[in-house]
């Protein structure tokens, strides 16, 4: 069988911790450090064009897996196409690959461009937060997931920054003992949202008190981008709910996350728990 388009399972032995993730380099190596829960993640440069619904046209992309099988003849089309909507829909696609499947796995596909060149492309997992994408469809916790840490990822700049991801779900549960709390103390916001929705959305909140923090490390997109103008840009379609002592339940203690958020605020008061946190040093 070809490789192109199949899903490789690279058969590492054990499951790798908390790591740092070279996203920007389709070639890197996931480096092993940390703990088993929480995860540090560098190269966070995702552009905030690659969520843009009308460009990357994620109602199109509906990859119910991972592998050959599961890719339709759409969906193949979207992710070879060579023009620049390839380009974000393979930009989203190797960031949602990297926050789905664990490093034991990777999406392996080929394209073309204008010239006539093929490109083999390898976006190896990291994070685990909805392994079974490998297989089949996305159930809706597995969107939800996938979605908060896909948007957790963005940067308005576009240069990788390392944070700290966590969650009241695991994989990305930390410990009250984790290194990575000492190390990565202020807890930047929140981010949730389901891509994979009839009707996709995005949600961030910022904390107050780390806001200045935040922008001196290029991190924008909780509390959104200010420009000389004094106006607040969103990055892209994640929309900015507030602060997150507003919208979110309290800052666990322990693990420095919020449990839970208003799934939709301003139109509803239900919540949700596939929320992803962010920290920086």
């Amino acid at each position: 069988m070809s490789l192109k388009r199949t899903f490789i399972v690279l058969g590492w032995a054990g499951a790798l911790s908390g790591c740092i993730a070279e996203v920007g380099d389709t070639g890197a190596r996931d480096e092993l450090v940390g703990e088993s829960q929480g995860a540090l993640l560098g190269g966070n440069a995702l552009s905030a064009n690659a969520l843009n619904l009308n460009a990357l046209n994620l109602n199109a992309l509906n990859l119910n897996a991972l592998n050959l099988n599961g890719l339709s003849a759409q969906n193949v089309a979207t992710i070879e196409d060579p023009g620049p909507n390839g380009a974000l829909a393979r930009e989203f696609v190797r960031y949602a690959t990297s926050c789905a499947l664990s490093s034991a796995a990777s999406f392996d596909f080929s394209w073309t461009d204008s010239s006539g060149n093929m490109h083999h492309e390898s976006y190896p997992g990291l994070l685990g937060v909805a392994p079974t994408w490998a297989s089949g469809p996305l159930d809706e916790l597995g969107q939800r997931m996938v979605s908060s840490c896909v948007a957790a990822r963005v940067n308005y700049y576009q240069v990788p920054v390392v944070l700290s991801a966590r969650s009241l779900r695991a994989p990305l549960k930390t410990l009250s003992s984790s290194q990575e709390l000492i190390d990565y103390p202020d807890v930047e916001g929140a981010f949730w949202g389901n891509l994979f929705a009839a009707q996709p959305y995005l949600n961030a909140c910022y904390n107050s008190a780390t806001v200045n923090n935040s922008r001196a490390y290029q991190r924008d997109c909780a509390a959104g981008h200010e420009t000389s103008g004094d106006q607040v840009v969103e990055c892209g379609v994640i929309r900015i709910a507030g602060p997150c002592d507003r919208v979110c339940q309290s800052l666990n203690g322990a693990g420095q996350y919020y449990p839970s958020c208003v799934d939709r605020p301003g139109q509803s008061t239900a919540t949700t728990k596939e929320v992803v946190t962010t920290a920086l040093p």
